[in-house]
């Protein structure tokens, strides 16, 4: 396949049009419906978002959008991803307050500690679903959540790995997962497996170098079609933990998921500098604010061994995220330091945590899974607080 040139974009966008929207009479691209159009050699694939309500209108829209892309010249493979997305209703019992205003009495009796989100769940057979986040980017999340997903797996737990970063997926690159997921006869997708994992990602459905160019609804109806539209796992092997590589920072993916997916807890990453522990107390707050446990801190690139006597060299301070997590009351998980060889391991899509266990790095990764582990094997959870919507 990799000799076959690219199909044309208006050609495709021409064979999109003989398929007719139900609801304009037009065809699909005229009706503006064919969104994050990718090419590439002998494949073709699209989003076709549409109103929830409309959803299984729109199904065998999606089948005979994909045979018709299957039947074009040049094109082996076809993927078309229905997504329907709505903003979040408010959850019962919420407590909306204008900016400014005091709360009346009767307010105040309306308030109800609550757990999670209500209408919060799990994708099917998966028991735990397990968030790593970082406040900002460039502090090695997507590292720490493919080596800890290993190191789980390497605990003999049946592991997921889901990559919900769309805007820069990067599990395809740093497990080697590179195959275009195929669907079962349920028209669920089938996750790759690669190191123990089950792995999906955006980036296994288009182009490594096409930019996503998504609003805030569409990725995050995207992450919820690769939540719940893969088939994780069945009734005779269940998925013993979903780990997500979230996109940084506290947007509407992040809250996408914190708010509609029951999740047993997140693993939140920082390297040491107070620059970036800024943004960790952000994220921590955005979780407790949804009710999700902090299941402990990570400081990433903790320090760089020298190569000469193998003290640590504190390039970026060292003990930022430890002191940060005691003064949150939330568990520290532990210092990877920066290692050439994991950084390689990377880009070559080889998790270091499989390849060297015994290196400084692979331990901190296996003792962060053993942690991580026993706190959802136990439940471990927080007690939140009630919930307050300010409103302008």
């Amino acid at each position: 396949m990799a000799d076959l040139p690219s199909p044309d974009r208006a050609a495709i966008l021409a064979v999109l049009d003989r398929v007719s929207d139900p609801k304009s009479g037009l065809g699909l691209a005229s009706a503006g419906l064919v969104q994050a159009l990718t090419l590439g050699p002998g494949r073709a694939g699209f989003m076709l978002e549409v109103e929830p309500a409309d959803a299984d209108l729109y199904a065998p829209v999606r089948d005979a959008a994909e045979a018709a892309l299957r039947a074009a010249p040049g094109i082996e493979r076809a993927s078309v991803v229905l997504t329907a997305s709505a903003e979040p209703r408010p959850a019962p019992g919420t407590v909306r307050v204008r900016r400014g205003a005091r709360l009346s009495s009767e307010a105040q009796a309306q308030m109800q500690p609550a757990g999670r989100p209500p209408g919060a769940q799990k994708p099917a057979h998966v028991a735990h679903v397990l968030a790593v986040a970082s406040g900002k980017g460039g502090v090695g999340k997507s590292t720490v959540a493919v080596n800890l997903a290993v190191a789980l797996a390497m605990t003999g737990r049946c592991v997921g790995l889901l990559d919900a970063d769309v805007y820069g997926p990067s599990a395809p690159r740093m497990t080697g997962a590179g195959d275009e997921p195929t669907m079962n006869a349920d028209k669920k997708l089938i996750p790759l497996e690669a190191w123990g994992l089950k792995i999906m990602s955006i980036g296994l459905l288009v182009d490594e170098a096409a930019p996503m160019i998504w609003r805030g609804p569409m990725a995050s109806s995207a992450l919820n079609q690769m939540l719940n539209d893969v088939a994780w796992g069945d009734e005779a092997e269940p998925l013993d933990v979903l780990v997500v590589d979230m996109p940084p920072g506290t947007g509407d993916i992040q809250l996408t998921l914190a708010q509609r997916v029951a999740l047993s807890g997140a693993v939140v990453v920082s390297t040491p500098q107070e620059v970036a522990l800024i943004d960790v107390r952000r994220g921590v707050s955005m979780f407790e604010k949804t009710h999700v446990p902090i299941l402990g801190i990570v400081e990433n690139m903790a320090y760089f061994p020298n190569p000469a006597g193998g003290e640590p060299i504190a390039i970026f301070g060292r003990g930022g995220a430890r002191a940060t997590a005691e003064a949150l009351g939330a568990p520290f998980l532990g210092e990877i330091p920066i290692d050439i060889a994991l950084r390689q391991a990377c880009d070559d899509g080889r998790p270091l945590v499989a390849q060297a266990p015994d290196s400084e790095a692979g331990r901190a990764f296996l003792a962060m899974a053993e942690t991580v582990g026993e706190a959802l094997d136990r439940g471990a959870g927080l007690k939140p607080p009630p919930r307050i919507v300010i409103e302008d």
